[in-house]
């Protein structure tokens, strides 16, 4: 054989080791991780679950093995999910996140979760405060000692709407329930509020609004102050008129933004994947639930104190690249 066959020979299999080192990790990474996904979102009648099934659907699709919708009490279970490895993704709002990031509230047992990494920004959650027109119940001092359905005890507005109500100096019974049960209750007249914290629309209320006339209640300035104040992570939140036939303009309220996580083990390679199916197949999670259309990459901004996962800051540095260089 002559040198230079050699050399090409010896090239060749230099290239070829190079490939296989370099590639190793990560197909190691893939093969160890599971085939099936759970993405963990909340109880049925909110957003999370209309927007879950969505997204399992779609990552399925496209990524070829299976992501799975499960159904949980919301983003606080989904945050300790989450830290417990059970979880692989989960939906969360901003407030639950801080919570279990900082180990502040009682769930925690003062214990923070790091486990969390962002994937993607999804859409902002408002409270709402509705109740049947009938009832006559008009400014949110027409709430003391009513019965006031806030959603599961492990969901965003089981968790804050008591701490709403003590800032305004409102007491209440709560009650507890999917959003789909306490809708029938208040429509039956067994609760006199449905106090939520979804996307809008969330299903359960626009159920309700076909078969009986509802109000909102809504916040003054001077309240959604106070509100923001006690709780910084809140933010100024708007329900634009045409989400519900019952309102007659936008409605000012509050809200937390909501973000898919997934457990810092996630493979870099599968969490680019993720964001780049979800973003490719932005269409088809605003036919599922309209609230998706804030799911865009420029919403990353909106999360302030979580890392994002390796493979997801990848895909935006990517993506913010290419759009900097575009517009320049």
């Amino acid at each position: 054989m002559n040198i230079g066959a050699l050399f090409g020979r010896l090239c060749a299999a230099a290239c070829t080791a190079c490939f296989l080192f370099l590639a190793g990790p990560a197909w190691s990474e893939e093969t160890n991780w599971s085939q099936s996904v759970s993405i963990y979102t909340a109880a049925p009648g909110g957003s999370y679950h209309v927007y879950g099934a969505a997204l399992a659907k779609i990552l399925t699709r496209e990524l070829g093995r299976s992501f799975a919708e499960q159904i949980t009490e919301g983003a606080i279970q989904n945050v300790q999910l989450i830290e417990s490895g059970t979880s692989q993704m989960g939906l969360v709002t901003m407030g639950a996140a801080l919570q279990g990031w900082n180990g502040t509230e009682s769930w925690t047992k003062g214990r923070p979760f790091r486990s969390l990494r962002v994937l993607f920004p999804m859409y902002d959650t408002p409270f709402t405060f509705v109740v049947l027109k009938e009832t006559g119940i008009r400014s949110v001092s027409d709430m003391q000692g009513k019965r006031i359905g806030v959603g599961p005890r492990g969901g965003t507005a089981g968790s804050y709407i008591p701490k709403f109500l003590k800032t305004l100096g409102v007491e209440a019974n709560l009650v507890f329930g999917t959003y789909a049960e306490l809708s029938t209750q208040l429509e039956m007249g067994n609760i006199d509020m449905l106090a939520a914290a979804a996307g809008s629309p969330y299903p359960a209320l626009a159920t309700l609004e076909a078969k009986k006339m509802v109000s909102f209640i809504g916040l003054s300035k001077a309240q959604i102050i106070a509100l923001r104040l006690a709780m910084p992570e809140l933010t100024p939140s708007t329900v634009h008129a045409s989400a519900y036939p019952s309102l007659a303009g936008d409605y000012a309220t509050v809200g937390l933004f909501n973000f898919a996580v997934a457990n810092s083990d996630m493979p870099d390679s599968l969490a680019y994947s993720i964001v780049d199916a979800v973003f490719k197949n932005r269409e088809e999670l605003i036919q599922a639930h309209p609230a998706a259309s804030e799911t865009i990459p420029a919403n990353f901004s909106r999360n302030t104190f979580m890392p994002y996962h390796p493979g997801a800051n990848r895909y935006f540095n990517k993506i913010m690249t290419r759009e900097t260089v575009q517009g320049d």
